[in-house]
C-alpha cells in the first residue's frame, strides 16, 4: 500500500513539473485549456457545469481579425478577453450569460484579436483589467 502511494505521489509531483499551459494576467497565474484547433474551438467550455476560480480556455488563432463568441449551450456565466497578436488587452465581453435557446446573441471584440481568454464571469472587473495590459502566454 506504502508502495502504490509513493508511486502516485511521484506520478503526481512528475505532471507537477512537466505543468500544464498556464497564463498571467495582472500578477495572477490561470491555468488554461488550449483551445488550437476548430473542433476545439467550436466546442470551447459548453456543456459544463463550472471550471475552477483560478481556470481559463485560452483560444489560439493564427491571425489577428474581428472576434465574437457566444454562449450556446455553455452552462456558466464567462467573462470573454480579446487581445491581439502582440498580446494586448482589446477589450472584454463582461459577464456573458448562458444560452440554452437556439438564437444567442454575440459578443464580438472591439478591434482585431489573435487571442482570446474565457475566465469565469467577473475576473476581468476584479483584476482591473484595461486596454494594453499583457497577457503572459506559458504554453509550451
Amino acid at each position: 500500500m506504502r508502495m502504490l502511494f509513493l508511486t502516485m505521489a511521484v506520478f503526481l509531483c512528475t505532471s507537477c513539473v512537466a505543468g500544464e499551459p498556464y497564463v498571467v494576467l495582472k500578477g495572477q497565474r490561470f491555468t488554461v485549456e488550449l483551445a488550437e484547433t476548430l473542433d476545439k474551438q467550436a466546442l470551447g467550455l459548453m456543456f459544463r457545469d463550472g471550471m475552477a476560480d483560478d481556470h481559463g480556455m485560452l483560444f489560439l488563432f493564427p491571425s489577428e481579425s474581428r472576434r465574437s463568441f457566444w454562449m450556446k449551450n455553455t452552462r456558466i456565466p464567462l467573462d470573454i478577453l480579446y487581445f491581439d497578436g502582440q498580446l494586448r488587452f482589446v477589450s472584454v465581453a463582461g459577464a456573458a450569460q448562458p444560452c440554452r435557446t437556439p438564437t444567442c446573441p454575440s459578443y464580438p471584440s472591439s478591434g482585431p484579436a489573435q487571442y482570446v481568454l474565457e475566465l469565469n464571469a467577473g475576473k476581468a472587473a476584479e483584476l482591473g483589467v484595461s486596454p494594453g495590459d499583457v497577457l503572459e502566454l506559458h504554453i509550451d
